[in-house]
């Protein structure tokens, strides 16, 4: 089985090929964020994971320090269901879960999308996991991994995927998390983290797996 990384390569390079000029003002953006070190304030290693409540996708809520109670937590932010990078990286997840689980943790994947679009009822059924809607990002902001999405990427969005993220997200529309993954011991303390500005970049699920297997 490939690696995550083999398989948003593979997109990527698709995506070169099919559609350079747009890749080619990917990379830019992408460029300009490091430049102004969009992501420098993530929650770094060794910081206090920043409590919430979120509601669930399947109706119910979500409180961080009592999920702390019961063991560590795997947190991963991500664009949305409607991202095809998303997808990849929460197929993979799901396959490590019962791993996940085995260690005395849980993985909660959270998006800015409303509670109603986040999933199908089919997939709500399916899920292994918790998935949390963060209206407006404010938890990603909390964490220090919101981003601004430049023009030119929503403008991609509204044009050619026909994406209406205002109503996807319930009113916000131009404020997306960078996909990140924090690992939070059961004192809330972050013993691992994954950050990159540029969305086709995920972590490996057997980072998360290792880095739970050394706390």
């Amino acid at each position: 089985m490939s690696s995550l990384k083999a398989q948003t390569q593979a997109k990527v390079d698709a995506g070169r090929k099919n559609n350079p000029a747009f890749m080619e003002g990917v990379d830019k953006e992408i460029e300009k964020a490091r430049t102004f070190q969009q992501g420098e304030k993530a929650l770094d290693l060794g910081g206090a994971a920043p409590d919430f409540t979120l509601p669930s996708a399947t109706g119910g809520s979500f409180k961080l320090s009592e999920a702390l109670n019961e063991g560590a937590v795997v947190l991963t932010f991500y664009r949305g269901s409607w991202c095809p990078y998303c997808n990849l990286q929460l197929n993979a997840l799901q396959k490590i879960n019962d791993e996940i689980k085995a260690l005395g943790a849980q993985l909660v994947a959270i998006s800015p999308e409303s509670p109603d679009s986040s999933l199908s009822a089919e997939q709500i059924k399916q899920l292994p996991f918790t998935v949390l809607s963060d209206q407006g990002a404010k938890v990603a902001a909390s964490y220090g991994v919101a981003w601004e999405v430049p023009e030119f990427l929503l403008e991609h969005m509204r044009n050619d995927r026909q994406l209406d993220l205002e109503a996807i997200n319930n009113g916000n529309s131009n404020i997306l998390p960078i996909p990140a993954t924090f690992v939070l011991n059961k004192g809330g303390e972050v013993i691992w983290r994954y950050v990159d500005v540029d969305y086709r970049s995920r972590s490996e699920p057997n980072d998360i797996l290792e880095a739970l297997q050394k706390s």
